[in-house]
């Protein structure tokens, strides 16, 4: 569901399992087909598809170590496993380490994070080892290694407008990796392999619905009944807003393998409005001098919450002031910059966009640059006024006016690493802001080089190949063939 409105509703059930068809039973029985079988198919597709998600943990970016000393370190884990033949080949690669001890306290689970950075590589036998003695292991930014999961989260980026991320998850049958919690984004569990028990329980209290930052561990008896408790089985979708306190243990017979997909952090009015309203009182400073009076010689001795009691005119008169002159600073917010500020934020935390095969031939991606008998062929660039262009994506620019000059950030240069590279921007001379207007409002219709609002031809055509080099532009038809 494309619709952001839907994902920030949190009173309801449906809302907690928003894409499976019907809660199952005490864990056993299954209800009939809706959704939940679209849904199934897609997911099984795209975490199973030709690409091999897993394949790709050779290139493992981060592993955490989870510890359950409810297990016996010394238990043997059954060596018939649904992961049998195809278990991931974990390659050398510097990883930190941390711990989640959980102990019982009069019969009930909790938890306490501990995190150790030790040097070194996640060598297999070590990583297995862990596993086996009861540990999780969590593989962080999967859509560094996982074309997969890359393609995956650049739609959702693009539909959300916030950034898309994901972990992934393996653990050990009878054993569950972290203490209950909630989180600061909108989580959407999809299990891979095995099978999972969860429990969702409502927010506690007002504060803690869609809350800004992630709780704490809590124990058991902090949490109430549980709004939903299920078995998630692969191909399943579990969807919970934030604030909604949740855990997962494995069941005695099955390991899971999960992937979360998180997104809308730090996403919400308020945190727009930090944004905003230092922007609108810097600009009501500048521009008007009833900000820039002085306060008067003895609102300490009216003021304050020790008077806050006291009747006295000059305290109605001074509150009055206040309220006026934040009333006023909607006349000097800055909205759209604000905004564009915003999205610049978002394009560096975007990632890459994923070229289609035509895509890739009709960009720079494609073009056929190389090296043959001897030397270097098919390098230049040959556009002409009469090429046609269009915007690879409509969302991978953001044309910014900031104090240094015109700024147009984009996407297209980003790492599939998370913020590993700067913010990318090309910084324009004000006169080529209405060309990329034009190509925004345009997309996805191709137009040709010569009807770019430049002055010049010369200036078109120069604009254009600083795009098309850039990523940001793609030719109706490829500029060369090899």
């Amino acid at each position: 569901n494309s619709n952001v409105s839907a994902l920030v509703s949190h009173g309801t059930k449906e809302n907690v399992c928003a894409s499976k068809s019907l809660q199952k039973d005490n864990f056993t029985g299954r209800t009939g087909p809706s959704n939940y079988d679209f849904y199934k198919c897609a997911l099984i597709w795209l975490f199973h598809g030709r690409e091999g998600f897993f394949s790709q943990w050779g290139s493992l970016y981060k592993i955490t170590r989870i510890k359950d000393h409810n297990q016996s370190l010394n238990k043997k884990i059954p060596e018939k496993r649904e992961t049998a033949g195809r278990r991931p080949k974990l390659l050398p690669k510097d990883a930190s380490v941390s711990e989640c001890i959980h102990s019982d306290e009069g019969g009930q689970r909790i938890g306490v994070r501990e995190t150790h950075n030790p040097s070194g590589r996640a060598l297999p036998a070590v990583v297995w080892d862990f596993y086996q003695n009861g540990c999780s292991l969590r593989l962080l930014c999967p859509q560094a290694f996982s074309p997969t999961v890359w393609h995956f989260l650049s739609i959702l980026q693009e539909q959300f407008g916030s950034m898309a991320g994901a972990n992934t998850y393996l653990t050990p049958p009878g054993t569950q990796g972290f203490a209950p919690h909630y989180d600061d984004i909108e989580a959407f569990v999809l299990q891979l392999e095995g099978k999972k028990h969860w429990r969702v329980y409502r927010p506690r209290t007002d504060a803690e619905v869609l809350p800004q930052f992630s709780s704490a561990n809590l124990t058991q008896a902090e949490l109430g009944e549980p709004v939903l408790e299920t078995v998630l089985e692969a191909g399943d979708l579990l969807y919970f807003p934030r604030g909604f306190i949740h855990q997962g243990d494995c069941l005695p017979d099955a390991h899971s393998l999960h992937i979360t997909v998180s997104s809308y952090q730090r996403n919400s009015w308020g945190d727009f409005l930090e944004k905003l309203l230092p922007a609108a009182l810097q600009m009501a400073l500048e521009e008007d001098v009833e900000y820039r009076r002085g306060l008067p010689m003895d609102y300490l001795q009216y003021m304050g919450v020790t008077n806050s009691d006291t009747v006295d005119a000059r305290r109605t008169a001074f509150v009055e002031k206040v309220q006026s002159l934040i009333k006023k600073l909607v006349d000097y917010a800055p909205i759209d910059a604000a905004v564009d500020q915003r999205a610049k934020s978002f394009l560096h935390d975007c990632l890459p966009p994923v070229l289609t095969q035509s895509e890739k031939a009709q960009s720079v991606y494609g073009f056929p640059a190389r090296w043959q008998d001897g030397g270097p062929c098919n390098v230049d660039i040959l556009i002409t006024k009469d090429t046609e262009v269009r915007l690879l994506r409509h969302g991978i620019v953001r044309l910014c006016n900031e104090e240094a000059g015109v700024m147009l950030y984009y996407t297209t240069e980003n790492s599939r690493v998370y913020h590993k590279e700067e913010p990318k921007f090309l910084e324009l001379d004000p006169e080529y802001t209405d060309s990329i207007e034009f190509l925004l409002s345009s997309y996805p219709n191709h137009v040709s080089v010569a009807n770019l609002p430049c002055e010049t031809l010369e200036e078109k055509i120069s604009l254009a190949t600083l795009l098309f080099e850039k990523g940001i532009l793609t030719t109706e038809k490829p500029l060369a063939k090899i």
